[in-house]
């Protein structure tokens, strides 16, 4: 097993574009990550641009075998929407519970963001604020 989670999580050849993801946020991203980060979120530990198999997602909890993914303007031209539907197919056939959100929500409504992803990780409503 533990060779397996190996292979598909945060493999070598995607370590530079991790980092370089990581190194450049979008504000969206940064946001909802002062949130995420150091378990603040129900006691959740996320990773910020943690790749799964060939993918690179916003952000993972392996604990409970969540991805988030925030979708800016780019996600609504329609060879992106196929794409990322066969992303997240791949990614939900690994067993992994895949949310998305538009910058436009963690924007607007951070507040509901996060009691759906403390909903979707069967937390109770559990979170201090940055």
């Amino acid at each position: 097993m533990v060779a397996v989670m190996a292979i598909l999580f945060n493999t070598k050849q995607l370590k530079a574009k991790r980092r370089s993801l990581r190194n450049n946020m979008t504000l969206t991203e940064v946001t909802l990550w002062s949130h995420l980060k150091h378990s603040q979120l129900g006691g959740l530990k996320f990773r910020r641009q943690a790749s799964i198999g060939k993918y690179i997602v916003d952000f993972y909890c392996p604990k409970k075998k969540l991805a988030i993914e925030l979708d800016g303007d780019v996600h609504g031209y329609s060879s992106r929407i196929i794409s990322d539907k066969n992303r997240e197919e791949e990614i939900k056939s690994l067993g992994i519970k895949m949310l998305r959100f538009a910058n436009r929500e963690v924007r607007e409504n951070l507040d509901g963001v996060l009691g759906e992803i403390l909903s979707v990780a069967g937390v109770a409503e559990n979170r201090t604020t940055p």
